[in-house]
């Protein structure tokens, strides 16, 4: 899907920005098989004051390896928040892409080098399970039937073309990011990336999906809410409101501007 003209320019150095809440099983062999796909990168993982000690585990991971850097929030205030507050700190400290992947695994790290490469074309690349080549791993039919629906309202919504608008795993260019108002975003869990890929979309900025094999966590819980749910379904619907009725007023400012110059 293209939008505008992409930026150009290196995409290094990277950072990986992974939000943790009770992740503590699952933390270490992330950041080993994302060293080992990539070595170059940095990770920083963003925790919510996790009761089983993630945020320990973190500290003693960064303590060894200056890769691995950590910001401890004081309360679970949501993946949104959580995902804001790293791409603040990874822009104040120069990182030219910005990367977001889950905590628990189903993100594979050996897919984020496509991720990356395909940034040579895009301003935000999304890790795509429903693209040809993606595929899902292990996950019971009521989510998958949940996430097809989710996407397939949100196209029809907003009117975008992007076929895994909830994914969580993508590349944001640094500048994208400075563009977006970030300060007044909201919105949590998996409508915080239908949120920020319309903003992306409305910025002007290119979006591009390429293959990732999503696979269910192995341990540890899934943040998935009747709440979280709601709150893409209300949210949605109000952006795709106004983006129609916006469409409209255009039209018809349009058409006032035709019928001046057809009497004149």
């Amino acid at each position: 899907m293209a939008e505008g003209k992409p930026h150009t320019g290196a995409i290094d150095p990277v950072l990986v920005i992974i939000p943790t809440y009770n992740e503590r099983e699952n933390l270490t062999p992330l950041l080993e098989r994302l060293h080992a796909a990539l070595p170059q990168v940095h990770a920083l993982v963003v925790d919510d004051g996790s009761p089983d000690g993630t945020g320990e585990v973190a500290d003693e991971l960064a303590a060894a390896d200056s890769r691995v850097h950590v910001l401890h929030r004081t309360q679970k205030a949501g993946l949104g928040a959580a995902y804001i507050t790293g791409f603040r700190w990874g822009i104040d400290r120069g990182y030219a892409t910005l990367v977001e992947m889950d905590a628990d695994g189903s993100h594979a790290p050996e897919d984020l080098p496509r991720v990356l490469a395909a940034l040579a074309d895009a301003d935000l690349v999304i890790g795509s399970r429903y693209v040809p080549g993606g595929a899902v791993v292990n996950w019971p039919r009521h989510r998958q039937l949940l996430s097809r629906v989710a996407n397939l309202y949100s196209q029809l919504a907003l009117g975008v073309r992007v076929n895994d608008i909830t994914a969580g795993f993508r590349a944001y260019r640094r500048p994208v990011l400075e563009k977006l108002a970030l300060d007044e975003v909201t919105s949590q869990g998996y409508c915080f990336q239908i949120d920020l890929t319309w903003r992306t979309v409305q910025a002007g900025f290119d979006v591009l999906e390429v293959p990732i094999t999503f696979t269910e966590r192995e341990s540890g819980e899934s943040k998935m809410s009747g709440s979280i749910v709601g709150e893409a379904a209300l949210k949605v619907a109000q952006w795709g409101l106004r983006h129609r009725a916006e469409q409209l007023r255009t039209l018809l400012r349009g058409l006032r501007s035709s019928r001046s110059r057809v009497r004149r």
